[in-house]
């Protein structure tokens, strides 16, 4: 079975969906890696280094497509709408595409590869079960967005995190509230807590106070009296708007006692919940900094504007988006590892097995035969 790996077309996306190491363990499940030419460059992976290890470079881009059983991307079509548009035309009856799809609405470039006749895995629907973790890339991308959301916070403040104690007297160290304590929360903690910072950390869900106290950080009771606040598979889930007026108040004043704010509450397939108000950024000190990593469903704070920095009431709020591409280099070592650990599940000695019975491939396979088989997209396309 030939795999192909393509240079990502996404502005900006420096990612690479194999790299060479990894590459080579494919060699032994009886899988042969085509990569088209500079496709790890923006990561950090020549061509070189694929040759090094055993796999093919090939010069033309429609050469990938027509020679791969198996398509393996950072972002396929339905996650690259407009530069994907390009790639469908060479896209063949029964080729399998693996990698981020945006499922929850990427629906028409979606629904054009099904048309296509190809199979469609889209990865952001790895199931929260034990057995799917070496697979699941939304938790390996998400360590690396907490990694540098902090970096980034770091650059802005016009502090320093640590306590110091010098001959020009002591230094207090930043306070950082950390909201939301999913992978990406618990990783800004953790980072946060290794630069010294004073670190609070809220979330919802009571049932994660063990994990941010065992990470060193002050967990943040609002004594709200939650509502069910964990859904399937661990993420959080919505609440009633009753509760989100009353959180909003709560975290208020927690806000205005930090330097740093990073925000990372979000809920798969919908918008990202309001939590930090304009007069929630009025009572922070000047000079402070949000950094929102949920800016592209719009936001935990209500100044926000997604991809952008906006200075309001003396306060730094950035909407970054897509921070695994700014680490391309591990980011790309991790998302090859889910992939060809995913690989191992579909395909053994080389051929290929879609087993509808298997929980992890029944909730990953999107399209097959044509068109959308994956009954909750398929809703929420008909909707």
């Amino acid at each position: 079975m030939i795999v192909g790996i393509l240079k990502e077309t996404f502005p900006d996306e420096h990612r690479v969906a194999m790299v060479p190491d990894v590459g080579a363990t494919l060699k032994n499940k009886g899988i042969e890696l085509l990569v088209e030419t500079r496709a790890g460059d923006a990561a950090g992976y020549p061509d070189q280094a694929y040759i090094t290890r055993g796999a093919e470079i090939v010069a033309n881009r429609k050469t990938v497509f027509e020679r791969a059983h198996v398509i393996l991307q950072v972002r396929t079509p339905g996650a690259n709408p407009d530069c994907g548009k390009a790639d469908l035309a060479h896209i063949r009856t029964g080729q399998v595409l693996i990698g981020g799809a945006d499922p929850f609405t990427g629906h028409e470039m979606n629904r054009a590869v099904a048309q296509r006749g190809a199979v469609l895995f889209a990865m952001e629907l790895i199931p929260r079960i034990t057995r799917a973790q070496s697979m699941d890339i939304l938790s390996s991308m998400a360590t690396v967005t907490g990694y540098k959301a902090v970096l980034i916070a770091a650059a802005e403040v016009p502090r320093m995190f640590p306590l110091l104690m010098t001959a020009s007297g002591t230094v207090r160290p930043a306070r950082v509230l950390i909201i939301g304590a999913g992978v990406a929360g618990l990783q800004a903690i953790a980072t946060s807590r290794r630069l010294g910072a004073v670190v609070q950390a809220y979330d919802v869900r009571a049932a994660v106070r063990e994990q941010i106290e065992s990470l060193g950080a002050q967990f943040v009771d609002l004594k709200l009296n939650a509502e069910q606040a964990e859904g399937a598979g661990g993420y959080a889930q919505a609440l009633s708007e009753d509760f989100y007026v009353r959180q909003r108040q709560a975290l208020a004043r927690v806000v205005a006692e930090n330097h740093i704010v990073i925000s990372t509450a979000a809920i798969p397939g919908k918008p990202s919940p309001l939590l930090i108000t304009e007069d929630a950024v009025k009572a922070m000190a000047p000079g402070s900094v949000i950094v929102d990593l949920a800016a592209e469903r719009g936001g935990n704070c209500a100044l926000t504007q997604a991809g952008q920095t906006v200075v309001a009431h003396g306060v730094k709020i950035l909407g970054p988006l897509n921070l695994p591409a700014t680490v391309p280099y591990h980011a790309s070592q991790m998302y090859a590892q889910n992939l060809a650990n995913f690989l191992g599940l579909i395909a053994k000695n080389g051929v290929l097995t879609i087993n509808m019975d298997d929980e992890i491939v029944s909730e990953t396979l999107i399209a097959r035969n044509g068109g959308i088989v994956h009954e909750r997209i398929k809703e929420m396309m008909q909707s």
